[in-house]
């Protein structure tokens, strides 16, 4: 029959001209020649119409057959096409596992955020809250909640970015405690730390900042004292800069605080003889405190009759200055990893090495 030898012609041929193939798409182009919908093989089922009823069967048994004989041969060399390709990617990207590995660089505290931690930490262990709050804050809770109205002179010491007459960017953490006592509606105790960014319109040096972190703190209870006050910053000096360190109280003045106090330590440095450090003096100014004023207590609605407390606010990058030594606080906001590098975490209980 010249169909069927025509046919067993064209799947001979098929199957050579597969197994001659190195490349995936010359395959897909043979397979579409052959096999699609206007290939060769299948244009032969067309033919079936000119043969008398019973050749068809046979006839479209034998087409099946060249199909099926030709999908086989373009699936084998389909796959060896596949193991050749990922064969010489595997030969390409060969590692060679005796070379050394790449270096993995440890990443390192900020020196401000080790502060930060260390000094939560502290007071965590005396059973305080820390408590953070907003740094685009209201004038009310920036100012007036804090005993400091409109007119009172001692805003200026505080000038600040205002957004609005009403909005500014916060002066200190202060309004984290404000927010915090009105929030408890006049009911005791209260016992945190706030710690964050604040911002002032100040012009930037070796030692100040338009922006620079604060760690504020308020205990208010009932019977609470001056005496509380000077035995929780004593204990603070002595765990932050040694078990040597003595505190001297003095008088200062604080709208929100009364009495109010500015607190030094015993210089660390020449113990107390006088030294660069400590200009001579022997002491070195680390913050300031005081008594709770009894008109914030009232505004947050605290009966200062029988509630009282006592409030403290320091700055962690003077701090973080005085304990390692570091002489510009521009340093802190420049992100030169050679700065931040210096204070990897030891295996110390995190003391910094900054001798390398």
């Amino acid at each position: 029959m010249e169909l069927k030898d025509k046919l067993q012609a064209l799947k001979e041929e098929a199957v050579q001209k597969v197994q001659a193939i190195a490349e995936k798409k010359e395959l897909q182009d043979i397979k579409v020649s052959y096999l699609g919908k206007k290939g060769v093989i299948t244009g032969l089922m067309k033919e079936m119409k000119s043969l008398p009823n019973e050749e068809k069967p046979m006839f479209g048994q034998l087409v099946n057959d060249a199909r099926q004989t030709v999908e086989k041969a373009i699936a084998e060399v389909e796959e060896k096409i596949q193991r050749e390709m990922i064969n010489r990617k595997l030969a390409s990207e060969t590692v060679d596992i005796t070379l050394p590995g790449k270096e993995l660089v440890s990443g390192a505290s900020h020196p401000l955020n080790r502060i930060v931690e260390d000094i939560e930490d502290l007071f965590v262990g005396l059973g305080y809250e820390v408590v953070e709050g907003y740094e685009v804050e209201s004038d009310y809770y920036n100012f007036e909640a804090l005993n400091l109205p409109k007119s009172h002179p001692a805003r200026d010491m505080q000038d600040s970015f205002y957004i609005s007459d009403e909005v500014l960017m916060r002066t200190h953490t202060s309004p984290v405690q404000a927010r915090t006592l009105e929030a408890r509606k006049g009911q005791g105790p209260v016992k945190i730390i706030c710690p964050g960014k604040v911002y002032r319109r100040d012009s930037d040096d070796a030692t100040h900042s338009h922006q620079f972190t604060q760690i504020e703190g308020l205990v208010v209870d009932e019977n609470i004292k001056m005496s509380d006050l000077k035995g929780t910053l004593e204990y603070f000096a002595k765990k932050m800069f040694g078990e040597d360190r003595e505190i001297r109280l003095r008088p200062s003045f604080f709208p929100f605080t009364e009495p109010s106090v500015e607190v030094d330590i015993s210089c660390f440095k020449c113990k107390g003889k006088g030294c660069n450090v400590c200009k001579g003096t022997g002491w070195i100014e680390i913050l300031g405190a005081g008594m709770v004023h009894p008109n914030v207590l009232e505004m947050a609605g605290f009966d200062s009759k029988k509630y009282s407390g006592f409030a403290f606010g320091m700055g962690p990058d003077r701090i973080a200055m005085l304990k390692y030594g570091i002489e510009d606080i521009r340093h802190f906001y420049t992100n030169d990893l050679r700065f931040v590098t210096q204070f990897l975490r030891a295996e110390d209980g995190g003391n910094a090495d900054v001798s390398k």
